[in-house]
C-alpha cells in the first residue's frame, strides 16, 4: 500500500514545483447516478487520490506552498450519524487531519466562503478549468468576491495554470511502492488469464469467459477490472474495443481477451489470444507468431534513453515484413511502410503509459519529439493483426482472424522488466497449458 508519508512527499514535491505566491486547487470525483437512485461504485479521481489518498466524494484539496513543505488544506463532508447509517462512515475534518495528513480541514459547506481568502493576494492559481462546471464556478466566484477589496490593497490572481501538467509528470515515474503494487496487479491479472485458458471451450458464451476473469480478480483482492473486459471470439477479435461479449465461442476460432484488474488503485493490462479448442490452425499460428515476433522486438526497445515511439516503429517493420512474406501485402518493404499499407491490418499504437489509470497520464512527445524513456516508467507493449472478415483483398483463409498480444513493462536500468511474463504467450506454451500439461 501507499503509506501516508509517500502522499506527503508527493504534495511537497508538487508545491516545490509551483510558482511563488501561488495556490493549487483539485476536486474529488463526483458520484455518478447509474439509474434512478442507484449510483455507480465510487472511484476517486486519480490525481486527487495520488496527492491526498482521500477516498470520499464531495471533497476539495487546496495546496499553498508559502512555508517550508507547504500547507495541505482539505474541505470534506462532515460526520453525519444519519447518513453514516445508510452509506458508511465519513472521515470528517478531524479524520482528514488525523488519518490523511491535512494540515487544516474544514466542512465542504465552507468552501465558497473560505476560498476567496485562500486566493487573496495570490498571483497564480493551479487548477484545471473547463472540466467540471462546479470547480469553474467556485474559482470564478472566489476571484469575483475579491474585486470589491481592491481599494483595500487586496489583489486577485492574474494567471491560471494547468495543474494537470505538473501532476501528470510526477505520476509518469513510479516509486518503489507503486511498482510493487503494479507487480501485484499484474500477477493477479496473469492468474486470471491462465484460469481462462484452462476453462475455455467451444460453446461457452463470451460473457461466461469474462466471468472467470472477474472471479479471479476479486478473490485475490482486486475489487474491479481496470477497464471493461474485451472477450472477442472469432471475427469479434477484429473489433478493437469490442465489449458486448454476448456471442458463443466456436470450435476452430481464436478468442482475443484484453483484461486487467485494478489493485489498490493501480492497473494491469494484458491481452492474450488463444484457440477456443486448444489448438491453433496453420493460418492462426502463422499470424500469431508474427505478432509475437513484433511484440518481442518492441519490448526489447523499452530501454532507458530510447524514444518512446521506437518500439512502435520496430513493431511496424516486423509486422509489415511478415505480412508481405505471408502474401497479405505485396510490394517493397520500405514503400509499404512509407505508404502505411499495414494499417489495413494494424491500425493502433503499440502501447501506452500504465499506472493509476489504465491509459495513464504523461506526454508522449516533448517539444514535438518522442519522449526518451526513463527508469521506472511503465508502459504496455501490444501489437496486433486484424484481418477483417470482409477484407476481399486477401485469401479467404485469413479472414476474420484477430490477434493481439499485450504485456506490461517497467523501464529499468538493466533493460525491460515484463511484469506479466507469467502468462504463456508462445504457441507451444499456450497449447500445453490448455491441454493441462503445465500449471
Amino acid at each position: 500500500m501507499i503509506i501516508p508519508a509517500e502522499f506527503k512527499q508527493r504534495r511537497e514535491r508538487l508545491m516545490a514545483n509551483m510558482k511563488p505566491n501561488s495556490v493549487a486547487i483539485i476536486a474529488a470525483a463526483p458520484e455518478r447516478v447509474r439509474n434512478n437512485d442507484a449510483e455507480y461504485p465510487y472511484r476517486q479521481d486519480s490525481s486527487f487520490w495520488y496527492l491526498t489518498g482521500f477516498p470520499e466524494p464531495e471533497a476539495v484539496a487546496v495546496f499553498v506552498p508559502e512555508k517550508e513543505g507547504g500547507t495541505f488544506i482539505l474541505f470534506c463532508r462532515e460526520r453525519d450519524r444519519a447518513m453514516e447509517i445508510w452509506n458508511g462512515y465519513r472521515a470528517g475534518p478531524n479524520g482528514a487531519m488525523a488519518d490523511y495528513g491535512a494540515d487544516e480541514a474544514y466542512p465542504i459547506s465552507r468552501l465558497e466562503s473560505l476560498l476567496p481568502e485562500l486566493l487573496a493576494n495570490k498571483s497564480s492559481v493551479y487548477v484545471d478549468l473547463g472540466l467540471r462546471t462546479e470547480v469553474d464556478a467556485w474559482v470564478h466566484g472566489a476571484v469575483q468576491a475579491l474585486a470589491p477589496r481592491a481599494r483595500q490593497g487586496v489583489t486577485r490572481p492574474t494567471e491560471f495554470v494547468s495543474l494537470a501538467h505538473l501532476v501528470h509528470n510526477m505520476r509518469l515515474r513510479k516509486s518503489a511502492a507503486e511498482l510493487a503494487l503494479m507487480r501485484e496487479s499484474a500477477h493477479i491479472a496473469a492468474l486470471a488469464h491462465k484460469r481462462a485458458m484452462r476453462t475455455v471451450k467451444p460453446g461457452l458464451w463470451e460473457y461466461q469467459l469474462e466471468a472467470e476473469y472477474l472471479h479471479e480478480f476479486m478473490r485475490h483482492g482486486a475489487r474491479s477490472p481496470a477497464y471493461t473486459t474485451i472477450v472477442g471470439g472469432g471475427a469479434n477479435g477484429c473489433i478493437l474495443h469490442y465489449v458486448e461479449n454476448d456471442q458463443r465461442l466456436k470450435d476452430g476460432d481464436l478468442v482475443l481477451v484484453d483484461a486487467g484488474c485494478e489493485y489498490e488503485h493501480y492497473a494491469s493490462d494484458i491481452t492474450r489470444t488463444f484457440p477456443v479448442n486448444g489448438r491453433f490452425s496453420k493460418e492462426q499460428q502463422a499470424l500469431y507468431e508474427l505478432v509475437l515476433a513484433a511484440q518481442l522486438a518492441a519490448i526489447d526497445a523499452v530501454r532507458v534513453g530510447n524514444p518512446y515511439h521506437q518500439g512502435h516503429h520496430t513493431a511496424i517493420r516486423v509486422l509489415t515484413e511478415g505480412l508481405r512474406d505471408l502474401g497479405l501485402l505485396v510490394g517493397e518493404l520500405d514503400e509499404l511502410i512509407e505508404e502505411q499499407a499495414y494499417t489495413d491490418f494494424y491500425m493502433h499504437g503499440t502501447g501506452h503509459w500504465l499506472g493509476i489509470d489504465v491509459h495513464d497520464v504523461g506526454d508522449y512527445l516533448v517539444d514535438g519529439v518522442s519522449r526518451p524513456l526513463e527508469e521506472n516508467m511503465v508502459l504496455t507493449v501490444e501489437p496486433g493483426i486484424y484481418v477483417a472478415p470482409d477484407n476481399v483483398n486477401v485469401d479467404e483463409r485469413w479472414r476474420g482472424i484477430g490477434i493481439r498480444i499485450e504485456d506490461d513493462v517497467i523501464v529499468t536500468a538493466n533493460g525491460p522488466e515484463v511484469i506479466t511474463a507469467e502468462v504463456p504467450k508462445s504457441v507451444a506454451d499456450i497449447e500445453a497449458l490448455m491441454a493441462g500439461k503445465t500449471a
